[in-house]
């Protein structure tokens, strides 16, 4: 990293580095505005000292100090304030991290008082809440309780410097296990990770994107338009279906206009959706409360369970049914995590449906960041099963129940849908009829799937992945799986699509959605993945699967389980 970073004018330099000449404006900015914000803790147990709050994810230096020469060793800690840059700016290409000059300016913080060592490390603190799903009478009022909780959870991850001594990371182990929580601590030595470098890597964002170097910031990107024209959404889908890949397809003038559009739209009868990480403000909470104003039936699912957005979506929540709208906060012991709107148009004397199905949140900003796909229909058969999804949601307090032909529906049959595709392939190459599998997802980690896949690949399936995360397959081990090849795509964009393909011996099957193949997307959560018909549609997800597979930048993983990377990607 440092070696790029050189290559492209910009020097991490530490504060032993520095001539003096060069360290009176970092010396001013430390005595100004660094110092007056740092506060030194003690790491004892004596009375009057409790063993201090690590918060999460923050960056801290532990150090070590003597009362004199001779004297045994104290520990304390020091937090690098979050309210101020991480890189201090020396010159034009030249900068120093928060903690270096920090380390050099130890002894302001503990006079009379040798600093034997300093190192950084940082904690990472569980983000599961305790819900008795069953037994609670408030979603709302549960969650709210355990968020006022989840700054105390227990620490799952240590991270420090590869020179930090044993007893310091012993010392913070033992105290971090047996810290009061409501949760039982497992930290253990495997649970410590080192790094060589620097911690908190997304501090060096500040290098790119500003007054440091600019340039070094991807260019912007211009996002298509996929109902170019004057025509209504409607009127387009009443020809044909759209896929849309954001964020190289604009997330305003689709997903956003078609609920915008609906909202207005006097022949609009009905609006469906489900919301899981919705954001902040945006057109589409608007566009809700201005169809329900207009006496619409708005039904919206916003799940509360959603990690780290719980709060967020509480307040969603409780807006949206202040307007009017019908609200369902989630289901005891499933998340409705499914990426799915309805609309219901009556117009000349005709109802029709219009869906999207998509592996996105419905969230302005992270659709500048994420690659998702979606499916805008009118197709009757996927419309008419979400609407009878839809209808089990509302009128129901159980998991869906019926039997749906063209969507795969989780916790419902998804999983069974999707062996029964992996097995069709398999049968196809034990007949000698060819078999191949594509799928690009977040994640694999579902035992039964990965069987299948082993014994696809023993029939002689070839079967390529895009997996971003994590992936407990083992490619290309002899007689198991070495006809399964398996890359990870890292780059600008965060990849989060599923797309699904089966080759079903010249009759392709295309599928989209929401669902990973992982146990909890399979079995416990409400997803939908929806069927890709249309010709255009399907040979935009071809480029998508084979651009990506043979991606010059992939990670790809081998059979031992590390992932290596192209040469020229480096």
């Amino acid at each position: 990293m440092a070696h790029a970073l050189a290559a492209e004018g910009t020097r991490i330099r530490d504060w032993g580095e520095l001539p003096p000449g060069e360290r009176a404006p970092l010396e001013r900015w430390f005595a100004e505005d660094v110092a007056p914000v740092l506060t030194p803790k003690a790491l004892t147990r004596a009375p009057g000292h409790p063993f201090p709050h690590l918060g999460d994810r923050r960056l801290n230096l532990a150090v070590m100090l003597r009362d004199r020469p001779d004297g045994p060793i104290h520990f304390a800690a020091v937090e690098c304030p979050s309210s101020l840059p991480r890189l201090g700016v020396l010159a034009p290409g030249n900068v120093v991290p928060l903690e270096s000059l920090l380390r050099a300016h130890l002894a302001a913080l503990f006079p009379g008082r040798e600093v034997v060592e300093a190192h950084a490390f940082r904690v990472t603190r569980s983000g599961d809440i305790q819900l008795d799903e069953l037994g609670t009478a408030s979603f709302v009022q549960a969650i709210a309780e355990e968020l006022r909780r989840r700054p105390w959870g227990p620490v799952v991850r240590i991270e420090v410097e590869r020179t930090m001594p044993p007893l310091l990371r012993e010392l913070l182990q033992r105290e971090l296990r047996f810290e009061e929580s409501a949760l039982r601590s497992t930290l253990g030595p495997s649970d410590v990770y080192e790094a060589d470098g620097l911690l908190d890597l997304g501090g060096l964002g500040e290098l790119a994107g500003g007054a440091t170097r600019p340039d070094l910031d991807y260019p912007p990107l211009t996002s298509c338009d996929p109902f170019t024209g004057e025509r209504c959404v409607f009127d387009v889908l009443d020809g044909g279906d759209v896929l849309v890949h954001h964020p190289y397809d604009s997330f305003n003038a689709s997903v956003e206009r078609f609920i915008v559009e609906a909202a207005d739209d006097p022949d609009v009868a009905a609006i469906k959706l489900t919301l899981y990480r919705p954001g902040g403000p945006s057109r589409i909470a608007e566009a809700l409360r201005h169809a329900a104003a207009r006496g619409k039936d708005v039904s919206v699912f916003v799940e509360l369970k959603a990690r780290f957005d719980e709060q967020l979506n509480i307040g969603w929540a409780q807006s949206l049914e202040a307007a009017g709208i019908h609200v369902i906060t989630g289901l005891a012991t499933l998340k409705i995590h499914a990426k799915v709107a309805l609309v219901v148009r009556r117009t000349e004397g005709r109802t029709r449906r219009y869906a999207h199905v998509g592996s996105g949140n419905y969230n302005a900003d992270t659709a500048r960041l994420y690659t998702d796909v979606g499916l805008f229909t009118a197709d009757e058969g996927i419309t008419g099963e979400l609407h009878a999804l839809f209808n089990e949601l509302t009128g129901s307090s159980r998991p869906p129940q019926a039997a749906f032909r063209r969507l795969l529906v989780a916790p419902t049959d998804m999983l069974d849908r999707f062996l029964a595709l992996i097995a069709r392939e398999t049968e196809h190459a034990r007949a000698r009829r060819g078999g191949r599998i594509r799928a690009k997802l977040n994640g694999l980690a579902d035992c039964s799937v990965i069987g299948a896949l082993y014994r696809a690949s023993q029939a002689g399936v070839d079967v390529d992945l895009v997996v971003r995360g994590i992936c407990m397959l083992r490619p290309g081990i002899p007689g198991l799986s070495e006809r399964i090849r398996v890359v990870s795509v890292l780059g600008r964009f965060l990849e989060h699509a599923r797309i699904y393909y089966f080759a079903n011996a010249g009759a392709p099957e295309y599928y989209l959605g929401s669902a990973d193949w992982r146990p909890r997307n399979l079995r416990r959560r409400v997803e939908v993945i929806t069927p890709v018909d249309d010709p255009a549609a399907r040979a935009r997800i071809d480029r998508i699967l084979e651009r990506e597979l043979v991606e010059p930048g992939a990670w790809r993983l081998e059979s031992d389980g590390s992932y290596t990377r192209s040469p020229a990607a480096s």
